[in-house]
């Protein structure tokens, strides 16, 4: 059997503007969602061994670090979101 892919059309670069603040957002995003992922890993939302929330807890807890990480990136973050943004921005600039 013979399959022929069938090709996609891809947008050209800078095909859609983006404004600064649509890119700035985007930045934002890539830091609170890098952020929520070392946190993580430092057991910020760890159960207790003496208590817990049981399944609730457990189904929750990623999106207090979800959360925490949003605030942490709303107040200035660790810097990330500024550098993304510069070389987003340098992206559009070339097209």
């Amino acid at each position: 059997m013979d399959v022929t892919p069938i090709p996609l059309a891809m947008p050209k670069a800078g095909a859609v503007p983006r404004s600064d603040t649509d890119i700035y957002k985007a930045a934002e995003s890539f830091e609170a969602t890098f952020l929520a992922e070392m946190l993580q890993y430092t057991g910020i939302n760890a159960m207790p061994d003496g208590f817990g929330g049981g399944a609730g807890e457990e189904a929750f807890s990623s999106l207090l670090t979800e959360q925490y990480a949003r605030l942490l990136t709303e107040r200035g973050g660790i810097g990330i979101a500024e550098q993304v943004f510069d070389i987003l921005k340098q992206g559009t600039s070339d097209a």
